[in-house]
């Protein structure tokens, strides 16, 4: 059976050869996709997109991948909220990731991810995540977690939900990629806080004060 960093790698090589037949076995035809043209662009700019879309509020999650198995780094993790789930037959979810992101690789070449649904209370940990992979350290260190069951990345102490996944496949989405995970297992904490919320570019709860 092919191993989740090769399932990912083939993914990313199906994705670089558009107008190829999908790989044997993928239940479902990837619609072709092509660059937007400058003339097709909206006239709309990043500071209106960013202030009209804040409106939606959103969950927060951390997303973790375990360490490379010669030990050579930590393991990895960012703070996301860009996260829903895709579709129930099969159990696929999706998060965005930003083309420049430093920790992305390192997801990557695992093949593999643990989303955790952060609590209202863990917006300090939210934070810590959100620093940039390429600021280097142990985002883990002093941080309650354990081994998720199917994928071994971190599952995180105190999370509303966890979702373990292999990565199914990556697609373009402007300067963002469009990551689909296939759930290998997950599980909820019935007695966690209230899930953290994300709205109006700050972090707030369900029921704030």
């Amino acid at each position: 059976m092919m191993g989740h960093a090769n399932m990912a790698a083939a993914a990313v090589r199906y994705l670089r050869r558009p107008g190829r037949p999908p790989p044997a076995g993928k239940r479902f035809p990837r619609p072709e996709s092509r660059c937007v043209g400058s003339d097709e662009l909206a006239p709309v700019g990043p500071s209106a997109f960013r202030e009209v879309l804040g409106n939606f509020a959103t969950g927060v999650t951390v997303v973790t991948a375990p360490a490379p198995a010669d030990g050579s780094a930590p393991p990895a993790g960012f703070a996301c909220q860009s996260f829903a789930a895709l579709s129930l037959e099969p159990p696929l979810v999706t998060f965005l990731v930003g083309r420049s992101s430093a920790t992305w690789p390192r997801i990557a070449r695992t093949g593999s991810f643990c989303v955790n649904i952060l609590s209202e209370r863990q917006g300090d940990l939210c934070r810590s995540f959100a620093v940039s992979g390429a600021a280097g350290g142990d985002k883990f260190a002093g941080v309650a977690h354990d081994r998720s069951p199917a994928t071994g990345a971190p599952r995180l102490a105190g999370a509303v939900a966890w979702v373990d996944c292999a990565v199914h496949a990556v697609h373009p989405g402007g300067d963002h990629l469009i990551v689909v995970g296939r759930v290998l297992a997950l599980g909820r904490d019935d007695v966690a806080p209230p899930p953290l919320v994300f709205h109006r570019g700050r972090l707030t709860s369900l029921c704030p004060e």
